[in-house]
């Protein structure tokens, strides 16, 4: 039980400093507040991150992810593999552009998509597969790609949660036909919303840019049917003032995750596997809890540790998802979604956490062995 004197640990916690605060001001008083020269420099400073691609923000993660397949071309007749353990978003754009969604099973280890799970998925309507860079830790990129070649198909990385990760030194975002990222209040930076697209190829940069502008790249010089998906540059200069703190506030995810795998012994929690040549930048810090679960949440809020479950139910059990599927008779065999789904429980592990923050989240975890 909490102390009088201890206030809970929040499972996360924004940031939202006196120079983010500045930069929005600052933004505000010059009266040019949407798509102007700050979501340019946005862009340019993101670039970094993704090995100097071509970048183009809009508005939010899941509109990266629907203007990219929509640059893509992909849309009715087409077949995306998507993982079911994920947010909805990933599967809800694919039906957003009149595609499929295939859900396929994940990792057990990192809960990505499983290579042999899409090797196995792919037919003659697959366009693109999906994977999910999920709490920050890289899917298996390198099976993935050789995949993907061998069949011809896009690769569309959802890096929403995984700012700076990284697999055998290749940013996430670098590797396919497209990132993207989430910039939401919890993620490991914002924007107080907004999202990114990363790309190596200048074509798709420009329709992207066209499409989140209503068509045009000219004023009224509408080339193709586009939406307004733009970002405010309001937006944007939080987003730089954020980036330039990013690589310390990851450096502190990964001591704090370093601590906490060090220390949690119980013998009913698997912490969290890291592959081999991965950076898990631990959007997430969740392990596995063999037991009553409800029961671990419910003494871990006792105690004060902020906790929760990303995803209680698997994407392809949702109602939009479901139902059309069993009216097609389409039925998907993916035992390590559902054991995932049943076991998981992220834990705080925000830079914001004290070394006192630390030791109580390991004495509650701890505590769950002797007393479930």
């Amino acid at each position: 039980m909490t102390s009088s004197n201890q206030q809970p640990i929040p499972a996360a916690r924004p940031i939202i400093g006196e120079e983010e605060i500045e930069a929005a001001v600052r933004v505000l008083r010059t009266g040019r507040v949407v798509q102007g020269p700050e979501v340019a420099a946005f862009e340019e400073g993101f670039s970094e991150l993704v090995d100097g691609r071509h970048c183009v923000a809009v508005n939010s993660g899941t509109s990266a992810l629907h203007l990219l397949l929509l640059a893509l071309g992909i849309g009715p007749g087409d077949e995306v593999i998507v993982p079911s353990f994920t947010f909805a978003a990933t599967a809800n754009v694919v039906r957003l552009v009149g595609a499929d969604p295939v859900f396929a099973d994940i990792n057990a280890d990192d809960y990505g998509l499983s290579p042999a799970a899409v090797e196995a998925a792919i037919t003659p309507r697959t366009a693109a597969i999906m994977p999910v860079h999920l709490y920050g830790h890289p899917a298996a990129m390198v099976e993935l790609m050789a995949i993907a070649a061998k069949h011809k198909l896009a690769v569309v990385e959802d890096a929403c949660q995984a700012h700076a990760a990284a697999l055998n030194g290749t940013p996430v975002g670098a590797f396919g036909a497209g990132g993207t990222f989430s910039f939401y209040p919890t993620k490991n930076m914002h924007s107080l919303e907004g999202g990114m697209v990363s790309t190596g190829d200048a074509e798709i940069a420009r329709t992207l840019r066209l499409l989140r502008n209503q068509g045009m790249e000219q004023r009224y010089a509408n080339e193709i049917i586009g939406v307004n998906m733009r970002l405010t540059d309001v937006a944007a200069a939080v987003g730089r003032v954020q980036l330039t703190k990013l690589g310390g506030w990851t450096e502190q995810r990964i001591a704090n995750a370093a601590y906490l795998t060090e220390h949690i012994t119980a013998p009913n929690v698997t912490t969290p596997v890291v592959a081999p040549g991965a950076r898990h930048i631990y959007h997430q810090y969740t392990i596995r809890f063999s037991g009553d679960r409800d029961a671990a949440m419910a003494k871990l809020t006792e105690a004060g540790v902020g906790n929760a479950v990303y995803y209680p139910t698997p994407v392809h059990r949702l109602r939009p998802f479901w139902e059309p599927d069993q009216k097609a008779g389409r039925n998907w065999d993916l035992p390590e979604t559902e054991r995932a789904a049943a076991e998981v429980i992220s834990l705080p592990v925000h830079p914001s956490l004290s070394a006192e923050d630390l030791d109580r989240i390991v004495v509650a975890v701890n505590d769950l062995g002797e007393k479930l």
